[in-house]
């Protein structure tokens, strides 16, 4: 195990018995949602995985120490402080762990830690990715760089509405990370089911995808895979009315010079604000859904044989 990570008892218990695990970020608990809902729902996605027959591991860093799978009194912890704690991607990682601080991590750091630790399934809501108007200012989420070189299976609801869908599955072909779509031919946009692009292959079951992991990474290929989960219908938004949503906000963004790891959040705030909070109760739904497919993702490839999983 790696000197700087520290797993929790449940976790490291499921890793050496080869029983299936998935992790979980913790930036959607700092900086995704308030207190107390973020931290009630980080336990409710815990026990929703538990229920599906893996055991969760919510990822963050700790007084320095990385750590995969973390106490409730740590989830709470991370909710009551909200933006206080710093947002960790792959950059802020070796700076946090030097100074002994506190971080939540995004989508890449939690692959990275996952990595570590051997855990190959990650559920969270939606990924990073291409940011409007990336050609001018290059905002592209580190997100995409890591699922290109790390080997974890990223469940969740297409990328976030806010980015630009088009040039994010344009990067992530160039880097060779499969996009794959559970029981949908579409990426879903988040709040969405659908946004008009085409993901790479159609799966209609968790063995399916299992299959695609396994020979993704027995060909020696690092790259992790993008499990796109469509949120489900009764908890879906109106495009017409996120899409005007998201225009406002970005404008509001734009003037106030809100960039870089700052604009996702308040992005993320300000729709909910403008849906009067009914792009939260979605942004919720869809993240327990990704729980449970994950779960079943998870369950899937720890029943693969060893020698070729």
């Amino acid at each position: 195990m790696h000197a700087l990570l520290d797993l929790h008892p449940d976790v490291a218990t499921a890793l050496a018995a080869r029983r299936p695990v998935v992790a979980l970020e913790s930036t959607i608990i700092s900086h995704g949602m308030p207190w107390p809902r973020n931290a009630e729902t980080a336990l409710r996605v815990e026990d929703e995985i538990r229920v599906h027959g893996a055991v969760p591991a919510t990822i963050a860093i700790i007084d320095g120490r990385l750590k995969a799978g973390l106490s409730r009194e740590q989830i709470e912890q991370l909710g009551r402080a909200g933006h206080a704690v710093a947002k960790v991607s792959r950059r802020d990682m070796a700076l946090l762990v030097a100074r002994q601080g506190t971080g939540a991590t995004t989508v890449a750091a939690t692959m990275i830690i996952a990595a570590l630790a051997g855990i190959r399934v990650f559920a969270t809501g939606g990924i990073g990715g291409v940011h409007r108007g990336a050609p001018l200012t290059f905002d592209v989420s580190a997100d995409l760089q890591e699922l290109a070189r790390t080997p974890v299976a990223v469940v969740c609801a297409g990328a976030k509405s806010i980015l630009d869908l088009g040039l994010t599955l344009e990067y992530l072909e160039t880097h060779g990370v499969p996009v794959l779509g559970y029981r949908t031919a579409e990426l879903p946009a988040f709040f969405t089911r659908d946004s008009g692009f085409a993901v790479d292959a159609r799966m209609d079951a968790p063995s399916d995808i299992a299959r695609v992991m396994q020979a993704q990474w027995a060909l020696g290929l690092s790259a992790g895979l993008v499990i796109a989960n469509p949120i489900p219908p009764e908890h879906a938004m109106p495009r017409e009315r996120i899409d005007a949503a998201i225009a406002q906000a970005l404008a509001e963004a734009k003037a106030q010079g809100i960039s870089g790891k700052a604009s996702t959040p308040f992005l993320l705030a300000r729709v909910t604000d403008l849906t009067g909070g009914d792009s939260l109760a979605s942004n919720i739904e869809l993240v327990l859904n990704n729980a449970r497919l994950g779960a079943a993702v998870a369950v899937a490839f720890a029943g693969l044989p060893r020698e070729v999983a």
